[in-house]
């Protein structure tokens, strides 16, 4: 990923403490080569600037948006109704519910305004980030090779992890 390169994906946060999750994210998109910007944007706290960041984000070049909120969680939302991209929610563990009220409001959206929805914490920010590769592997062959070599990569751990369990069984576990 070349520093002069246009950002395809967004990667906003409801807070600054969001970060903390949400950097794993950003650091699996640069894995893969894929430019990204991270701000900070609010659905309830700057609502107008939330509203104007979506609606100009395909005009700047933008792809893929993924949204990270807790609590209410209406980030996501307020985004895909703002926007023709996809918007990717990752609901975070925050606040009385642990969570569960981020995912809920994150899934739960009305029909016609579609947030794809991955799992809460740094598991689902991080594949908040290979379901946006994903996406734009469809017009990239460069991107699909390095999600296939991913997927390879993934499973030698799986394979490494069987090999050393069998050794560690065959000694009476």
């Amino acid at each position: 990923m070349g520093q002069s390169e246009a950002p395809k994906v967004a990667v906003l946060l409801g807070s600054e403490g969001d970060w903390a999750v949400m950097k794993a994210c950003v650091e699996t998109l640069r894995k893969f080569g894929v430019a990204c910007e991270a701000r900070v944007l609010s659905a309830h706290r700057t609502p107008g600037e939330t509203a104007e960041f979506a609606r100009g984000a395909a005009e700047r070049g933008l792809e893929v948006i993924i949204a990270a909120a807790g609590m209410a969680a209406h980030l996501a939302g307020a985004v895909a109704a703002q926007t023709t991209l996809p918007v990717i929610g990752v609901p975070l563990s925050s606040g009385a519910l642990q969570g569960v009220d981020a995912l809920l409001s994150t899934v739960q959206m009305p029909a016609g305004v579609p947030v794809a929805t991955v799992g809460l914490g740094e598991a689902g920010a991080r594949n908040a980030a290979v379901l946006a590769v994903q996406m734009l592997a469809l017009a990239d062959e460069r991107l699909g090779k390095r999600l296939a070599e991913h997927k390879r990569q993934l499973a030698e751990a799986v394979r490494q992890q069987d090999a050393a369990l069998q050794g560690e069984a065959g000694r009476g576990v």
